[in-house]
C-alpha cells in the first residue's frame, strides 16, 4: 500500500471514532459514541472518557438521590455488589465514588492549551465555512475547498502566529499531513489524528456526514478529513530540545501538555566540548563530559550596543564585592575583629534568624534585588567564532567547519528532518543553599556545572547563515523563518529562564505564549516534585522554599529514582508518565540506516547514565561504604571534598539525604540500570559488535531491550554475547534464543 493510500485509511479509521452529526433542519438522533460500538459496553464508556472526555456514567449525586428515592431496590444492589467481589455496603460505596469524583474535579486546571488556540481559530473558519445560509458575510474562496480558502484567509487571521507558512503549506492536504506525521511511527498515525479529530467531535461529524451525503453544499463547497487535519496540524507551537536528564521528563511531559510542544533528549552539553570562561568570573569550567576533552574555549563577550546593560551590571556588582571585601576585612582584622562583631552582631543575627525562620521571603527578597541587575545573557554574547589571535591553552572559538558539525551532529543524533519557527536547546542547573553537594544537582553531562551555556552556543551556531546554508548541502533545510533560542531549566523549581534577547518581532508572540505554557508547566511539574518529597504545601511556593532554605537537606531529588534510558522517538513514550525515572534521548532509526548516530548515543550517553545509575546504586545500598553519609555531619575540606565529624577519609559518593527520605525510608530503588533502544535488533547488534559498552552488558552492570520497529514493534531481551531472547508478549518473554537475521535469512 502507498503512502498516501495508508495515511488516507488512518484518516479513515480515525474518523470512525467521532459520530456523524446532522444539521438542525435534518436534525438525527444517534448514539454519540456509535464510533465504540464494536467493543462492550463499559469498555467502550472507558475509551470515550479517554478519547472524547465526557462521563459514561450518572454521577455520584444521581445515584445518591435515586437511592434515597427508593428507585434502586436494596436486596439487588447489594446481590450485584457481592457478585462483583464487593463486600461494601451500598452507603460506602456512594461515599466512595463522591470521593474520587472529587479528587478528579480537585485535580483539574482550566488552563489554554495549544489545542484551545487551535480550537479557537478553526472554530470559527469550520463555521464560516460550513454555514448554510446564515451568514451576511459569506468566508471568501469557499468554491476552492476548505483547505484552500483556509490558507488564503490565514494571512488575515491574527490569531494564527504563523499565517505565511499556514499560506505556504503543500496543495495537497495529504502531503500537508505526512510533513506533520514524518518523526511518528506509521503505526501511531490513527491515534495521533484521532485526538485531533475528536477535539472538535461536533464539528467533524458535521464534516463527516457532509461528505458521506455529497449533497448540493458539499459539491458546491468541499471538504475533506484531510483538509481539515492539514489545517489543524498546521498550528504548532515549537520544537524543544531538553538534556537526557530524568529531572527533564518530568517538565517535558507538562509542557506537552500545555501546548502543542514536540520535545526531544539531546545530551545536556548539547554536543559541545567547551571550557567555558564567564564573563565575571575568575575560573573557567569544562563544560562537557568527564570521558570527552574540551576542544574549545567559549567567553561569554559582551556584545555590540549593550554599553548600558553593561555598566549598569559591574556597578551593582562592584558594590556588592565592594561590601563583601570589606565586611571580610573588618571580621579578619585582629584590630577590628571584636569591635565589628560587637556592632554588627544584631545585624547579623537577624538575617540568620530570617534565613532560618523564613526562607522563603529571604527568596523573595534576593529576588526583588538581583532583578535590578542585568543577567550577563542580556548583554554578552558567546565567543562562538573562531579567533586566531587567541592566545588561550585551548583555541577560542569554532571554525565555520567545527559549527557545521555540531550542529548537524545533533539533528542527525535527534533524527530531525523538519523545524518549526521556534526551537529552543534548554539546559539545566539547580539552585540550592549551603549545599556542598549542589554541582551533583546540575548538568551532569557538563561535568556538575550548569547546562545554559552551551545551549547559548548552539543556538547562536543553528542562527549563523553560514551554518544554514551549509547545512543545506548536507540536507538538513532549517527554513528562514526558523528562530533558535536558549534556555536553562531550574530543576530545583522548575522556573525556564529563555534566552530571548535577540528574537525578532516577528517571533515576539510566538515566544511570550511559549514563556506562558513554562509557567503552566512549572506549576504542574512543581507541584509533582513536592509532593515526592513529601511536602505539606505542594507547588512553586514550597519549591523556591527549598530553593533557598540553608537548612534544607534535600532541596531536590536531584537524579534519585533513575532506572532506565530509552534511545528512541519521543512517540514511544509520550503517552506514559515515567514519573521522572527514565532518562530520554531522541532517536529515528529512520534517518541512521548506517546505524552512526546510533553508535554515538551508545557511546556517549549511555555510557554517562550507567554511571550516574551505578552512583545511586551503590551509594543506597552501603552509604557508609560508598555514599557520604548525613549531611548533618559532615564538614568540607579544602573545597575538594567533605569528611564525616572532624577528620577521616574523604567522603566521594552522594550523601544519605539525597537517596533516603526523612522518615527514613528509601526514596532511590536500587534498580541497575535498564536500557531500551528503538531501532532494528541487526543494526544494534552491529553497533555493540563494536562498542566497549558491551563489556558492561555481558557482565550484568546493566540490561538492554531491543524493539524493532522492523518487526511490528516486538521485543528482544540481551541475553549477552550479542546473543537475544524474543519476547513472545510484553508480559511473557519468551525464553527461545534469538539470533538478529542477516541479509542471507529468508
Amino acid at each position: 500500500m502507498s503512502t498516501d493510500a495508508t495515511l488516507q485509511k488512518c484518516i479513515d479509521d480515525a474518523a470512525e471514532t467521532v459520530a456523524p452529526a446532522w444539521p438542525l433542519h435534518s436534525f438525527v438522533t444517534v448514539n454519540p459514541l456509535s464510533g465504540f460500538e464494536d467493543r462492550p459496553f463499559h469498555e467502550a464508556v472507558a475509551n470515550a472518557e479517554d478519547v472524547l472526555g465526557g462521563r459514561g456514567y450518572p454521577t455520584a449525586d444521581v445515584f445518591r438521590r435515586a437511592w434515597e428515592r427508593g428507585r434502586i431496590d436494596p436486596e439487588r444492589l447489594q446481590a450485584e455488589l457481592a457478585a462483583h467481589g464487593s463486600e461494601a455496603d451500598p452507603e460506602a460505596s456512594l461515599e466512595r465514588l463522591a470521593a474520587g469524583e472529587g479528587a478528579t474535579a480537585g485535580g483539574t486546571a482550566a488552563t489554554a492549551t495549544a489545542t484551545d488556540r487551535v480550537d479557537a481559530v478553526l472554530l470559527k473558519w469550520l463555521s464560516a465555512f460550513l454555514d448554510q445560509g446564515q451568514a451576511e458575510w459569506p468566508m471568501p474562496d469557499r468554491e476552492q475547498g476548505f483547505y484552500d480558502a483556509f490558507r488564503a484567509v490565514a494571512r488575515h487571521d491574527g490569531e494564527i502566529p504563523d499565517a505565511d507558512a499556514v499560506a505556504e503549506l503543500p496543495d495537497d492536504p495529504l502531503e500537508a499531513v505526512r510533513e506533520r506525521l514524518v518523526d511518528r511511527p506509521v503505526d501511531e498515525w490513527s491515534e495521533v489524528l484521532e485526538r485531533q479529530l475528536t477535539a472538535l467531535p461536533g464539528w467533524t461529524g458535521l464534516v463527516r456526514r457532509r461528505i458521506d451525503d455529497g449533497g448540493a453544499w458539499q459539491s458546491t463547497y468541499p471538504i475533506t478529513l484531510a483538509g481539515y487535519l492539514a489545517a489543524r496540524l498546521a498550528l504548532p507551537d515549537a520544537q524543544l530540545v531538553f538534556c537526557i536528564d530524568t529531572r527533564s521528563e518530568i517538565v517535558r511531559r507538562h509542557l506537552e501538555a500545555a501546548g502543542d510542544y514536540e520535545t526531544h533528549g539531546y545530551a545536556g552539553f548539547f554536543g559541545i566540548p567547551m571550557r567555558h570562561a564567564g564573563y565575571d568570573s575568575d575560573m573557567t569550567v569544562d563544560a562537557c563530559p568527564p570521558i570527552v576533552d574540551a576542544r574549545h574555549r567559549i567567553a561569554d563577550r559582551p556584545a555590540d550596543g549593550s554599553d548600558d546593560a553593561r555598566t549598569a551590571y559591574d556597578r551593582r556588582t562592584s558594590v556588592l564585592e565592594a561590601g563583601r571585601a570589606a565586611v571580610k576585612r573588618l571580621k579578619s582584622n585582629a584590630a577590628t575583629a571584636f569591635s565589628f562583631v560587637e556592632s554588627a552582631g544584631a545585624g547579623y543575627g537577624a538575617a540568620l534568624a530570617a534565613r532560618t525562620l523564613l526562607p522563603g521571603r529571604v527568596h523573595d527578597l534576593l529576588e526583588a534585588a538581583d532583578e535590578r541587575r542585568p543577567d550577563v545573557h542580556e548583554f554578552c554574547e558567546p565567543s562562538v567564532d573562531y579567533d586566531p589571535e587567541s592566545v588561550h591553552e585551548l583555541p577560542e572559538g569554532l571554525t565555520l567547519e567545527e559549527k557545521v558539525d555540531y550542529a548537524a551532529s545533533a539533528f542527525e543524533l535527534m533524527g530531525w528532518e523538519a523545524f518549526a519557527r521556534v526551537v529552543v536547546f534548554v539546559g539545566h542547573a539547580s539552585q540550592t543553599a549551603n549545599n556542598p553537594f549542589d554541582a551533583s544537582l546540575d548538568c551532569g553531562a557538563c561535568a556538575g556545572n550548569p547546562g545554559g551555556p552551551n545551549a547559548r552556543v548552539l543556538a547562536a551556531i543553528c542562527n549563523d547563515e553560514a551554518v544554514r546554508a551549509a547545512l543545506r548541502e548536507r540536507g538538513i533545510d532549517v527554513p528562514e523563518d526558523t528562530v533558535f533560542l536558549a534556555g536553562e531549566h531550574d530543576t530545583t523549581t522548575d522556573e525556564v529562564t529563555l534566552y530571548d534577547g535577540d528574537v525578532p518581532e516577528s517571533h515576539a508572540a510566538d515566544v511570550e505564549r511559549l514563556r506562558d505554557d513554562f509557567e503552566t508547566a512549572r506549576a504542574g511539574a512543581a507541584a509533582e516534585r513536592a509532593g515526592d518529597m513529601g511536602a505539606e504545601d505542594a507547588g512553586v511556593r514550597e519549591t523556591e522554599r527549598r530553593a533557598a532554605d540553608w537548612a534544607e537537606t534535600r532541596p531536590e531529588w536531584g537524579l534519585a529514582g533513575n532506572a532506565g534510558f530509552v534511545i528512541g522517538p519521543r512517540a514511544l513514550t509520550d503517552d506514559l508518565d515515567l514519573d521522572g525515572r527514565a532518562f530520554l534521548h531522541s532517536y529515528d532509526p529512520a534517518t541512521d540506516p548506517d546505524g552512526d548516530a546510533l553508535a554515538a548515543i551508545v557511546a556517549g550517553p549511555m555510557v554517562v547514565t550507567q554511571w550516574i545509575n551505578a552512583q545511586y546504586y551503590f551509594a543506597t545500598v552501603d552509604n557508609a561504604a560508598y555514599g557520604s553519609g548525613s549531611k548533618v555531619t559532615q564538614n568540607p575540606v579544602g573545597n575538594v571534598g567533605v569528611y564525616q565529624g572532624n577528620g577521616g577519609d574523604l567522603q566521594t559518593g552522594l550523601p544519605a539525604q539525597s537517596l533516603v527520605g526523612a522518615d527514613g525510608e528509601p526514596y532511590h530503588r536500587p534498580l541497575r540500570l535498564s536500557v531500551v533502544i528503538y531501532a532494528p535488533l541487526e543494526r544494534v547488534t552491529e553497533v555493540l559488535a563494536e562498542a566497549a559498552v558491551t563489556g558492561l552488558l555481558d557482565g550484568g552492570w546493566l540490561s538492554l531491550t531491543v524493539v524493532d520497529p522492523e518487526q511490528d514493534g516486538r521485543a528482544f531481551d540481551y541475553e549477552g554475547d550479542l546473543e537475544w531472547s524474543a519476547w513472545s508478549s510484553p508480559s511473557n518473554p519468551a525464553t527461545e534464543r534469538a539470533t538478529p537475521p542477516t541479509a542471507d535469512d529468508d
